[in-house]
């Protein structure tokens, strides 16, 4: 066997050796409505800071995947700008937590495609050439053609990072593992609006020996990739 990362309750990935033939990298919804102020979250009324602090760490990942030739696809949250694709319950849920999708807001429109906020953060930009999935859901499998680029690229095992651990992270990665994808979550390049939903949410990955996956620390993954030449 060849290198693996380091991680609980397995090694990663399960089958087989850290390669960038057939692994790719996953950066969720670190969007600017995500993290800064003026955002969904902050007018919401949760600490933006929290989910600020995912940016340095996921940007060293990033720059090493990079450098070793790992597939990197990004992923961002946000509705047609007549938000057709937009459910009335959806909607009705973001009005009532006090940050309406559609609403025009410091960033521009609430999490709506195309605005300010709706944009991914500078600092993690994608690379030309670097898919970017524009998705209305907050599993990134849902309304997109992920799947399908995956596949198309051979790719088996997934590195997930991102914003919010308990929402969209988790949903990504679970409806990864229904499709049969090897998943590490990096529990210290995601975020959550309170601390201790994301350690339920981390947590609750590695249940029943790993039902969605195993979890390591970004130190761990680049150790691997490091001992991988």
């Amino acid at each position: 066997m060849g290198t693996q990362v380091i991680a609980d309750p397995y090694p990663f990935p399960c089958h087989g050796e850290l390669n960038a033939h057939d692994t790719a990298i996953i950066i969720i919804d670190v969007q600017t409505d995500f993290c800064s102020v003026g955002g969904y979250l902050d007018q919401k009324g949760f600490d933006y800071s929290l989910t600020r602090a995912v940016i340095q760490p996921i940007q060293t990942v990033l720059l090493a995947a990079r450098s070793k030739g790992f597939p990197v696809f990004h992923t961002r949250e946000g509705h047609r700008a007549d938000l057709a694709d937009l459910t009335s319950v959806k909607r009705w849920r973001s009005r009532h937590a006090g940050a309406d999708i559609g609403s025009d807001g410091p960033l521009g429109r609430v999490l709506v495609r195309d605005q300010p906020g709706w944009e991914i953060v500078p600092e993690l930009a994608p690379l030309p050439g670097e898919p970017v999935i524009d998705k209305p859901g907050n599993g990134a499998f849902y309304a997109t053609d992920l799947d399908l680029l995956l596949r198309q690229r051979g790719i088996k095992n997934l590195v997930v990072c991102g914003l919010t651990t308990a929402v969209c992270v988790h949903s990504t990665l679970r409806e990864a593992s229904d499709r049969g994808y090897d998943i590490l979550l990096l529990e210290d390049c995601c975020a959550e609006s309170e601390p201790h939903l994301h350690q339920a949410a981390v947590e609750m990955v590695k249940i029943e020996g790993g039902v969605f996956g195993t979890v390591a620390t970004s130190q761990a993954f680049l150790d691997a990739i490091a001992a991988s030449d």
